[in-house]
């Protein structure tokens, strides 16, 4: 079925329903990005792991009065799965691309890289789910790679970031990966949006209290950047983006919203290349072109393959 077979007929009605669709989607692909972007901010006011923690603190504090009040009453094994899922989707994601941004790998290559998302579905399907992977993902996961490869091969050159942290933006993605593909097999994750990302966030907030405190505190920085970070992490990124993809996936189907989100990262370069000067190259571009059209391949094989 067409996005568009359900709009009304009425040419104004169906005019504003498209304008209506098409401010949510640019809104989610911005406040997407905003994560990435955050971060980066946050970095200059406070270490990476202290401002993981009070982001995911906070998250799951102002959801947990929801989460206990609304929807059904949480059972002790739906929410002990919810905390593995929240140690992988949202502790191993996080930590690897604030990780290889407060490295100094460039923000919109992290973003790039996180946005490989459906190739690492696609490639752990095999093993988690017994999915073989056909000769189009097969294709579409190395001309995704190639883009990867192409547009960090110029970052390569800037100097001082050390060849390892490109590798974690690649962890954190095969960690929600894992999780994505775990939480598909699990009954738990019939459980509602808000109670479940209430229990990822706080679980995370645990364990990156763990490596918060090994860095030196777990005590917020009086710091009017590092509050404003956090806010901007807490509410745009976070509760922002979320509310937003599931309100595109209410006004639309789940293709055109995984489409959408490929903008996600050349927004992120071109924020970062305004507000922190990061370098944007031909290289940078091209990689991201040919990534994407892999990642449009891979979604495509699969779509077809759930059909």
């Amino acid at each position: 079925m067409s996005d568009y077979a359900a709009l009304p007929n009425h040419p104004a009605s169906r005019f504003r329903t498209i304008l209506v669709l098409v401010l949510v989607e640019a809104a989610l692909v911005i406040s997407w990005s905003a994560g990435f972007v955050g971060i980066r901010f946050a970095i200059d006011h406070a270490p990476i792991f202290l401002i993981l923690l009070w982001r995911s603190l906070v998250s799951g504090l102002l959801l947990l009065p929801f989460a206990l009040t609304i929807g059904p009453k949480i059972r002790w094994k739906d929410a002990s799965r919810q905390m593995l899922f929240g140690a992988l989707a949202m502790s191993g994601y996080l930590a690897g691309f604030a990780l290889a941004i407060s490295y100094g790998v460039p923000t919109g290559l992290v973003a790039l890289i996180a946005d490989m998302l459906p190739l690492a579905v696609a490639i752990l399907s095999w093993p988690v789910l017994g999915q073989a992977l056909t000769a189009r993902q097969w294709l579409g996961s190395f001309i995704g790679l190639a883009g990867v490869l192409i547009a960090s091969g110029w970052s390569l050159d800037m100097g001082d970031v050390p060849l390892s942290a490109y590798g974690l933006p690649v962890l954190g993605t095969l960690s929600l990966a894992l999780a994505t593909l775990l939480q598909k097999r699990s009954p738990a994750s019939a459980m509602p949006v808000h109670q479940s990302l209430c229990i990822q966030c706080l679980s995370a907030a645990a364990i990156f209290a763990l490596f918060a405190w090994h860095e030196g505190s777990v005590l917020p920085v009086r710091d009017p950047g590092f509050i404003s970070g956090i806010l901007w992490l807490v509410f745009v990124a976070t509760f922002g983006a979320w509310s937003l993809y599931y309100l595109a996936l209410r006004k639309s189907s789940p293709a055109r919203v995984t489409a959408i989100l490929y903008l996600s990262p050349p927004v992120t370069m071109i924020w970062a290349w305004v507000m922190f000067s990061e370098p944007l190259s031909l290289a940078m571009a091209g990689g991201l072109v040919v990534s994407l059209l892999g990642i449009v391949i891979v979604a495509r094989a699969q779509n077809q393959t759930h059909a």
